[in-house]
């Protein structure tokens, strides 16, 4: 067994804010009754011969026994034990901001440990009353939390000292255990439960064990404790209304509720359908790879319901710049910056945008699956009536869809019109335009975009063969060739001349041909010229398929 001084650590405090031996006289331990916190209070007055302050909140913990827990913390020698009931100003201050963001980090987590933010500000507070030197907590050196807490003190009461007595000791789990009961300190964990967690009424996480092993798969019927495992859950679903005002539930199946009442009844039943279980692997602050098991049953109920109907009474440009939003106040409540005046903006701008998501969202719980069923809201954006003759402002009229369609999809036709060859076709005398036909569709095949004269237009037309129609310089109608011809948008050109006689006809065909050899695009002018070419390059892509 380890003896637990301070010569046999490797840790170097190098940290201003950090508090040192010899420099406190009394500490505010935040204090769960685990193993961690268990240990530490006795180990904080040993090693800083200090006087120690229990500090537990009650955060609709659904595992704890919060009076075994002060008792607990008395017999181990804290001076004072806090039980502190926050539960509604957990929930109305801190969960309130997460739901009206739809807050989670990669992917489902919905951030349970924002508690963390909440437990800061009520130990800066019972040390300013019991005139503590510093604060302390169980947080490891590698994880999330130790950043959440030390950083929101820093920023709250710079003054204040700091021990995180798992970042200086040199303990295994297994030793941690061992130290417990050589000093005989009850521990609620044992050496074949290789498992922690942390619980709220948002959420349970766990961590430990193959948990932390991405290849093994997280036995979670040894560990679940507010969530049953599928094969538990019932076989017939369950269907309950939740009804939000500007964004916040606040009736389940028409009972009204303060929040945290909700929060709580939720998880009850979304428990017993085994909703809300997330594996979920994650980018840490301090830069590791980490997965944990997340229980957060009403949590889940309560985001999907308010994602969906935030997005019912939302226009597409609100949704949009919502979930940039979303993703961004994620990120920092998990990041640790809940105190910086970009949260306080979001929070604006979600306040903002909530004061319209009232209505009633219908939800469907079944074997792990939570799904949004039905959604009513005097301020949902659907449009139900297609009937013409509607005379309300916002009637939808069908006969504005085509000429919606041709606008809408403009540049994306042409920027295909750019990005595929051109090809030009004036062919001239009917006979003419009958042999080449089949080279015609050909050339269609070698993705060729067809753009033709009135007469070659209409006779492709008539043949099935899809092309634009062109007008002639000499009409001085759009779209017109001679500008075409100008931007240099055709890649071939077929201009067969004609012996009509007809001098426009013969002026036309000249500058298309003209065009053609100043531009240097490849010009075909007589019939078995168009067949020769286009026959080869129609047998180089396709090889001789006749």
């Amino acid at each position: 067994m380890k003896q637990l001084t301070m010569q046999q650590s490797s840790y170097t405090k190098v940290s201003s804010y950090e508090a040192r031996e010899g420099e406190v006289k009394k500490v505010v331990l935040l204090y769960s009754g685990g193993l961690d916190t268990s240990v530490m209070l006795k180990w904080i007055k040993e090693k800083y011969q200090a006087e120690v302050i229990a500090l537990t909140m009650d955060l609709g913990q659904q595992g704890d026994d919060l009076q075994a827990i002060k008792a607990k913390g008395l017999k181990l020698g804290a001076k004072k034990v806090y039980m502190i009931d926050a539960k509604d100003e957990f929930a109305e201050e801190y969960l309130a901001p997460l739901i009206k963001a739809n807050g989670s980090y990669q992917g489902n987590y919905h951030i349970s440990t924002i508690s963390r933010y909440l437990m800061a500000k009520w130990v800066i507070a019972v040390a300013a009353r019991e005139k503590a030197d510093a604060a302390a907590h169980g947080c490891t050196g590698k994880g999330n939390d130790q950043v959440r807490i030390d950083s929101s003190i820093l920023a709250l009461e710079p003054k204040m000292k700091i021990i995180a007595p798992v970042r200086e000791w040199d303990m295994s789990r297994d030793e941690e255990i061992d130290y417990a009961l050589k000093n005989k300190i009850p521990v609620p964990v044992k050496k074949d439960f290789p498992y922690s967690s942390d619980d709220n009424m948002w959420g349970i996480t766990w961590e430990g064990g193959e948990i932390e092993d991405p290849a093994l798969i997280p036995q979670a019927h040894r560990f679940l404790m507010g969530t049953r495992i599928i094969e538990k859950t019932p076989n017939k679903p369950e269907f309950i209304k939740l009804e939000f005002r500007k964004g916040l539930p606040f009736k389940l199946n028409g009972k009204a509720y303060k929040l945290a009442e909700l929060i709580m009844k939720l998880n009850e039943i979304g428990g017993k359908h085994g909703v809300g279980v997330v594996h979920h692997l994650e980018d840490r602050l301090v830069g590791l790879k980490s997965r944990g098991v997340y229980e957060h049953p009403g949590g889940h109920v309560i985001i999907e319901a308010h994602r969906n109907l935030e997005k019912y009474v939302c226009t597409r440009l609100e949704n949009e710049l919502k979930e940039t939003m979303d993703i961004k106040f994620g990120y920092l409540c998990y990041a640790a910056l809940w105190f910086d005046p970009a949260m306080d903006d979001i929070r604006a701008f979600n306040d903002k945008i909530n004061e319209k998501v009232d209505g009633i969202v219908t939800v469907k719980l079944f074997k792990g699956n939570t799904t949004v069923v039905a959604m009513e809201s005097p301020h949902g954006l659907h449009h139900a009536s297609f009937d013409n003759n509607d005379n309300r402002a916002t009637s939808f009229n069908v006969m504005n869809s085509a000429p919606f369609i041709e606008v809408y999809s403009l540049q994306m036709r042409l920027a295909q019109q750019r990005a595929e060859k051109s090809a030009l076709l004036s062919i001239g005398k009917e006979a003419n335009k009958k042999k080449l036909l089949p080279l015609m569709k050909k050339l269609s095949q070698l993705g060729y975009q067809l753009f033709a004269t009135e007469k070659t237009h209409q006779f492709l037309i008539e043949q099935g063969v899809s092309n634009f129609l062109v007008y002639k310089i000499s009409e001085k109608q759009k779209p017109n060739l001679g500008a075409l011809l100008n931007e240099k948008r055709f890649d071939l050109i077929v201009n067969i001349p004609t012996s009509t006689g007809d001098k426009k006809e013969s002026t036309d065909g000249q500058l298309i041909r003209q065009k053609a050899i100043d531009s240097n695009v490849p010009l075909y002018t007589t019939v078995d010229t168009v067949k020769r070419q286009i026959e080869k390059m129609h047998q180089a892509k396709f090889g001789d398929l006749e």
